[in-house]
């Protein structure tokens, strides 16, 4: 007899687990970490393996229920019906996992039992490679043509997303080398890199809209996208690592050789391979990953380690949802406990108003945290967040610090829930709420909050660079209403200065000096400094790389504005919108009148010596910051990138650098060191 509470247990299991699947695969807005997902997993093949044992079920391998396959025996299923779908010739299955090293040698064991004399000690060697925490993708190439592009859907099937991955730089539409087969289907994931997450989600906190949770969740929100060009607007990035079906079957033995010919047809691949002969030494590769990895412009969430012999995998192989060939191991995302001891709101440049929880401060992943945006109240209201909770801290992407959930066991005995403001906390307007929009914004054009904002913006190192033109600055500015719009600032005095706090003859004329150098910035900086919205830096290099001029952007179409590549209907939109305000077009004339350049010729071949360069920087700088260094090579017409490719130019090393150095010398890009840069910059 079974009991009935595992029964009970079993049917919440998969109730449960059926939600989070669809949030996961087919929304892109999971509410739970991988882990605790995996542990829902577990805990159900664990029930459903004794109950099974105990003749619960008449079919163990099938254990269906009455809304179907047990999801212990599935994938996750990404197909949405806006999109055509179609059958992969080789199903593309998911993969084990596991966070426990003793499992992880299990790993080897288990299938050294299933092959059992089909392979000895010396056979089973093993590739380790990097887990990119992206979205799966097959690639279909006919006689060395792209065919298709499918999302790995329930497995058998997925959605036909070829139109929105096109444009990626890195993804050629033919191949051609040696041993290129007549049709092969090649697999990889889709991602999105640190540097593009950070920009979008500025764009997106700017406009009132919900954030993404980390890179992953927004390359499955943009893979899905309707609108090609909107999907082209946010820069997705591929690599290829995996081989579905090949016709015909020659020259691959092994899946190294199959690495080999992804280079070969320049397609891009991992960063790292790691060819081991031993489980022993795929631990170590893994161990050696966990620290690389950090160097990576893009998250990676673990390691996946395959036989590297194609036939081995072939006897090993599959169950219903996974290869027998191959394993995950997942690296664990740090969390920390901690105290949030205060919520408070900041009102930003365009009216919204954040809530931010004030920590007791703890280390996370190598830093101190003291604070943490909470993003706006329905977040505060899903997670139950309120002051005096215990939380559970990490970093999303391992990067942005967000508060996980409360350890409500710990929460103090009279507690309430969170009340959001329904004023703006610096100048007492109504906030409202627009439709769509989870931000509450302040509506009131003279907030101060929002003026700082605007002009903290402007002067801040990606947008005018104006050095010492900080926070307490900008308010002490503001306060004295000396400055209301940011050409202002280009009538401030000394005198003005000297009435300040903190300021000297000296500190004063350092700003009106920092201020003065200003006017002969980059003219994509100015662009970007005017805060249109969803134009970030990348969108206003592209603007002026192909209009130039600033007066010509503000007077162009939108139908000129999309032809941009890179610009989208919805950037063009709000380009529009904002000069057609007759406020904005008065703050242009008067940034024109006080001497700011409004006209760029330097991505004009032959007028700078970088022009069609394209440099990426790795390790410490001795002589300036990162983003000195990427601004003086834009200056001259170059283009800074944060990944490695066969289209970079040049790699610039600096002492610490990691694993992009190792990729730069295999692909044969020119090494500079730090004192090569300066002569080339200085030349």
């Amino acid at each position: 007899m079974t009991s009935q509470p595992s029964e009970q247990r079993i049917r919440e299991l998969r109730e449960e687990i059926r939600r989070h699947d669809k949030l996961y695969y087919q929304e892109a807005a999971p509410q739970i970490s991988d882990r605790e997902y995996d542990g829902l997993k577990k805990e159900l093949e664990r029930l459903e393996s004794t109950q099974s044992e105990m003749e619960l079920f008449p079919n163990p391998e099938i254990q269906e229920d009455a809304t179907g396959e047990s999801p212990t025996k599935t994938i996750g299923d990404d197909r949405l019906e806006a999109f055509e779908s179609n059958r992969h010739i080789v199903p593309m299955l998911s993969l084990d996992n596991t966070y426990d090293k003793s499992e992880f040698i299990e790993f080897d064991r288990r299938l050294r039992r299933h092959l059992k004399e089909k392979a000895d000690e010396r056979e089973l060697r093993y590739v380790v490679e990097p887990k990119l925490d992206g979205v799966a993708i097959s690639l279909t190439y006919s006689n060395g043509e792209l065919e298709m592009a499918v999302t790995r859907g329930n497995g058998t099937e997925g959605d036909i997303v070829t139109q929105n991955l096109m444009h990626l730089e890195k993804l050629p539409s033919k191949i051609s080398g040696s041993n290129v087969p007549r049709k092969v289907e090649i697999r990889g994931e889709i991602y999105m890199t640190y540097e593009e997450f950070l920009r979008i989600n500025e764009d997106r906190q700017e406009a009132g809209q919900s954030l993404y949770a980390n890179p992953r969740n927004l390359a499955a929100g943009t893979i899905k996208l309707l609108n090609p060009k909107e999907a082209k607007a946010r820069k997705l990035d591929i690599v290829l690592y995996g081989l579905g079906a090949c016709e015909p079957m020659e020259g691959f033995e092994r899946q190294t050789d199959f690495h080999q010919a992804i280079r070969d047809w320049k397609l891009p691949t991992v960063e790292n391979l790691w060819e081991v002969g031993s489980i022993e030494e795929a631990w170590e590769a893994i161990e050696e990953l966990n620290v690389l990895r950090h160097d990576y412009a893009y998250p990676t969430d673990g390691a996946v380690v395959k036989l590297d012999s194609l036939e081995l995998q072939r006897q090993a192989g599959s169950t219903s949802k996974a290869p027998r060939w191959a394993i995950a191991y997942k690296f664990e995302a740090e969390q920390q406990e901690t105290v949030l001891e205060e919520i408070t709101t900041q009102v930003g440049r365009t009216g919204n108003v954040t809530p931010v929880a004030n920590l007791k401060p703890v280390l996370v992943a190598g830093t101190t945290v003291t604070r943490a945006s909470l993003h706006n109240a329905d977040e505060i209201a899903r997670k139950d967040l309120r002051e005096g909770d215990t939380v559970i801290i990490e970093k999303a992407g391992e990067i942005i610090p967000q508060v996980v959930r409360a350890i409500l066991e710990n929460r103090p005995a009279g507690s309430t829930p969170y009340e959001f403001p329904t004023i703006c906390p610096e100048c007492e307007s109504k906030l409202v709420q627009a439709e769509g929009e989870v931000a509450r914004k302040c509506p009131a054009d003279d907030c101060p909050a929002k003026l700082r904002g605007k002009i903290e913006y402007y002067a801040s190192r990606g947008c005018m660079d104006v050095e010492n033109l900080g926070e307490a600055v900008v308010s002490q500015l503001v306060e004295r209403k000396l400055v209301s719009v940011v050409s202002d600032l280009y009538q401030l005095t000394k005198e003005d200065f000297l009435e300040l706090d903190g300021f000297g003859d000296k500190s004063a004329e350092n700003l009106l000096h920092a201020l003065e150098e200003s006017k002969e910035r980059e003219v994509w900086r100015l662009l970007c400094g005017l805060g249109i919205k969803h134009v970030g830096a990348a969108a206003a290099k592209d603007l002026v790389r192909s209009m130039t001029s600033l007066r010509h952007i503000a007077e162009a179409s939108t139908e000129e504005l999309t032809a941009i590549d890179g610009i989208g209907e919805i950037m063009a939109a709000s380009i529009r919108k904002f000069f057609e305000d007759e406020a904005n077009l008065q703050l242009l004339d008067q940034l024109e009148q006080r001497g700011l350049k409004m006209n760029s010729g330097e991505d004009v071949e032959g007028e700078n010596p970088l022009y069609g360069q394209t440099f990426v920087l790795t390790g410490s700088l001795e002589s300036f910051t990162r983003d000195e260094a990427t601004s003086r090579i834009e200056r001259l017409g170059g283009r800074v990138s944060s990944s490695v490719s066969k289209k970079t130019s040049f790699l610039v090393a600096g002492p610490g650098a990691g694993s992009k150095l190792s990729k730069a010398e295999k692909l044969g890009v020119e090494i500079l060191d730090e004192p090569t840069l300066l002569e080339m910059l200085d030349s």
